[in-house]
């Protein structure tokens, strides 16, 4: 039974130096030479078993003490002593590699392969040359190696777009990124922002351009991206005029200026006529029909609403609409909720009233600056009213004129 468990423990043993083994030899950076060392080791340790066997024997079959016994024993000690040198001289390197690899790993990174990433440099280079096929051909062999790296996919369609005048290629590019199902969000909305501001700057395209965005919107639905495509949406219409104003080649008739303006009593009739509050409105209130996320032009009727029109109510609505929108930023809603606070104050809310409002700002985003500056808002929004409050007409005496310019004691008559 003894004999079992000895012989098991031995199998576990060699079968642990195995494994042992074989780990290190997969991590070694020379495994011929590894081998050649555990080789060598091996040839070593049998060669010192038998001869310590040999003469172990000897010893114990002698009986008594001999010059032979001390002999012996002096051949076997300094053996080993030889043996362990030998083998430290040949294991110095890994032994110290395993001893302070830890420490060193953390300045090197250790035995780690770097993690493989496309380089571009050389096709930039090539484009930078004036040689853009060579840089396409250099980018897509970068891409069968990493086919989702959006930095590639957007040189490579910049290339097509700008340098070979090909945007219906560097649309194709994109698209095909864009619909890869592992492709991050910014990623897709960036590639679709830029293709938009390409049919804008190549073609003057506004329609491809429009199209462009809806696809952030159809994409993802619901979110800040939307939004933000939304708004640039509904300003297009102005970009399309200037377009069509910059290629326009019809004549503008320039009216005679005035004459002898500089002996007019009066240029006050020379001041373009500002738009009337009530036709402003209205062009606002059509354009937010059909574009409701332009959170500007909807600001703007809210201030009509309040300084022209001293609506507090309509402009609250107005407010209200863009500060429950939760797809707009912290900044933003502290930004409106501020300025629903001065319209309250301009148009005679009640301090509470102010108060409640600015409130919102710190219990929505507590940890956010937008909150401490409410705060401070909030200690001193007494202030506020009364710089409202009108100043009482002071009735001055009457003094008499000049007494600046005399001098001297008065003279009497």
């Amino acid at each position: 039974m003894q004999m079992v468990v000895y012989s098991l423990l031995s199998a576990l043993g060699l079968g642990f130096l195995g494994w042992l083994w074989w780990r290190i030899l997969k991590r070694s950076e020379d495994p011929a030479k590894f081998v050649f060392k555990s080789s060598l080791t091996a040839v070593l340790v049998l060669g010192e078993i038998v001869l310590i066997h040999s003469l172990g024997g000897n010893l114990k079959e002698s009986s008594g003490l001999n010059l032979g016994n001390f002999g012996n024993a002096a051949i076997i000690a300094g053996s080993i002593g030889v043996l362990g040198v030998v083998l430290s001289i040949i294991w110095t390197s890994e032994i110290s590699a395993v001893l302070f690899s830890p420490l060193t790993n953390l300045f090197d990174g250790g035995n780690q392969p770097p993690e493989p990433k496309p380089f571009y440099s050389i096709a930039q280079a090539r484009r930078k040359m004036r040689k853009p096929l060579e840089a396409i051909m250099l980018i897509r062999e970068q891409l069968e190696r990493f086919p989702d790296d959006f930095e590639g996919v957007m040189l490579l369609a910049k290339i097509q777009a700008e340098d070979l005048n090909d945007l219906p290629g560097a649309e194709i590019t994109l698209n095909h990124f864009c619909n890869s199902p592992c492709a991050p969000e910014r990623q897709v909305v960036a590639a679709y922002t830029q293709l938009a501001d390409w049919h804008l700057k190549k073609t003057a395209d506004v329609d491809s351009a429009r199209e462009a965005l809806r696809k952030i919107v159809e994409h993802f639905p619901e979110t800040e991206f939307a939004l933000r495509a939304e708004q640039r949406i509904a300003h297009l219409a102005e970009t399309d005029k200037l377009i069509l104003a910059q290629h326009s080649r019809q004549p503008i008739p320039v009216p005679e200026g005035v004459k002898n303006i500089g002996l007019l009593d009066s240029t006050e009739f020379l001041r373009p006529k500002e738009i009337e509050p009530r036709n402003l409105a209205a062009v606002y209130v059509t354009h937010l029909e059909q574009h409701p996320h332009d959170s500007e032009v909807r600001e703007k009727l809210a201030t009509i609403y309040a300084r022209d029109f001293k609506r507090l109510d309509m402009a609250t609505l107005e407010l209200e609409q863009l500060i429950n929108e939760p797809r707009h930023t912290p900044k933003q809603i502290a930004g409106w909720l501020n300025l629903l606070a001065t319209f309250q104050v301009e148009l005679g809310a009640d301090v509470a009233t102010v108060v409640t409002t600015l409130e919102i700002i710190v219990e929505r985003f507590p940890d956010l600056p937008v909150a401490d500056a409410a705060r401070s808002r909030l200690a001193r929004v007494n202030l506020e009213f009364k710089g409202k409050q009108a100043t009482p007409n002071v009735k001055l005496g009457v003094y008499e004129q000049n007494i600046g310019l005399k001098y001297g004691p008065p003279r009497k008559d």
